[in-house]
């Protein structure tokens, strides 16, 4: 269940109001004097390690917000079968409620409902121990319990079960945000296996028989493309992130040139202009060559003779421009569209290649940034592309 705005408002509201007058548990910061924004900043203060997943490092980094938030004795958040994280003044006598946490939390983790613990389920031998009694509620993501969060005070208030309710029904939407965005990384690394996959074999194979044909007449010669060709393959082929730099991007790019090169001659002319300052910004893996290999595949061999492949990469303040261009045969814009959607004529591995990065740019940045492709049959073909310079979030 992800948090509305409304429940965000409630979780405010609410707590707010349960502060006011605690002075128990680490000070707020509170510099307006008023219990809502120190809820808020609390609040923002947790998200971003609850952001993170429920693991041990990120469930310690947010207990001591989450407990601030409530202003418990001691605050614990556990998985299904192990304690993450015990936040709490009293560790002296913490270590014996840990031990038996896991046993509290075991009613809410198969019910998954609140669970009052007090009296014998509770029982300390240390006289001054401020642990009494605590509430454990569930931490759900799309309906499944992945954990609970335990508040530890001397006295449970029915103020304290509907705080920490209302906590707990907030941290899992932070968690189930948490899981959404793994699944889009998990789906972004499987664009860019699929990517990999779909580097033309064609290609592979022309460049090793070009590479064949110089080791005769051109030793030199073959031994500087069978370098090249390896440089290409260590780039397109290793495991990476969603990101690189796009001075990777061009390296990967001038090879793949030099291969196509080396294969058609003097037919194939190239230029690419690129401005030095954009070179560290980071970039979609293997992202460039697929446009580059699509502009030779329309450009070149559909026209049959020669042509001119440009590459232009552009500084405009917070974004990058590239424009990739061929002079070359062109084709239906509705053509064009069918590869955007996923469904290349058979066998053009440039529309496949296309289609991915599309869906990659707009993944990681938004929407806006798709693929903007102007062609015509016999007009050539300009593919453009910009990312934002700042690094996202997730890469």
């Amino acid at each position: 269940m992800l948090l509305t705005g409304w429940a965000l408002l409630c979780l405010l509201s609410g707590l707010a109001g349960y502060t006011v007058g605690r002075r128990r548990g680490p000070r707020r910061c509170d510099p307006a004097g008023n219990p809502t924004f120190a809820t808020l900043h609390l609040a923002a203060m947790a998200a971003p390690y609850l952001r993170g997943g429920l693991a041990r490092d990120s469930a310690r980094r947010a207990a001591r917000h989450l407990r601030a938030l409530l202003g418990t004795a001691a605050l614990a958040v556990t998985s299904t079968d192990q304690v993450l994280a015990w936040d709490g003044a009293w560790e002296s006598t913490g270590d014996a409620h840990v031990r038996d946490l896991l046993g509290h939390v075991h009613g809410v983790l198969a019910g998954g409902r609140p669970h009052l613990v007090a009296g014998d389920e509770l029982f300390c031998e240390a006289e001054d121990c401020a642990i009494r009694s605590a509430v454990v509620v569930p931490l759900t993501v799309d309906g499944r319990v992945i954990g609970a969060l335990a508040a530890y005070d001397a006295q449970v208030s029915a103020a304290l079960v509907r705080a920490a309710t209302e906590v707990g029904q907030w941290a899992s939407g932070q968690l189930e945000l948490a899981e959404l965005d793994a699944t889009r990384r998990r789906a972004l690394e499987a664009e860019t296996r699929a990517l990999r996959a779909q580097i033309s074999p064609h290609f592979v194979c022309n460049s090793l028989a070009t590479i064949a044909s110089f080791t005769r007449t051109d030793p030199d010669r073959a031994r500087e493309l069978l370098l090249d060709f390896a440089d290409f393959a260590r780039h397109a082929l290793r495991r990476a992130g969603d990101l690189t730099t796009l001075s990777d991007e061009l390296t990967c790019v001038d090879r793949y040139l030099l291969l196509e090169r080396a294969r058609f001659g003097d037919k194939l002319r190239y230029v690419v202009d690129v401005v030095r300052e954009v070179l560290p910004v980071p970039v979609p893996f293997l992202c460039l060559q697929p446009l580059v290999e699509n502009a030779i595949t329309h450009g070149i061999r559909r026209g049959g003779g020669s042509g001119e492949v440009s590459v232009v990469v552009r500084d405009l303040g917070n974004e990058v421009h590239i424009t990739v261009e061929d002079d070359g045969a062109g084709m239906d814009p509705a053509r064009v569209r069918e590869m955007l959607n996923g469904r290349p004529p058979s066998g053009e591995s440039g529309g496949i290649g296309l289609a991915n990065v599309d869906v990659r740019l707009r993944q990681i940045y938004g929407q806006e940034y798709g693929l903007v492709i102007d062609t015509a049959p016999g007009e050539g073909t300009t593919v453009r592309m910009r990312v934002p310079k700042i690094r996202p979030s997730h890469g």
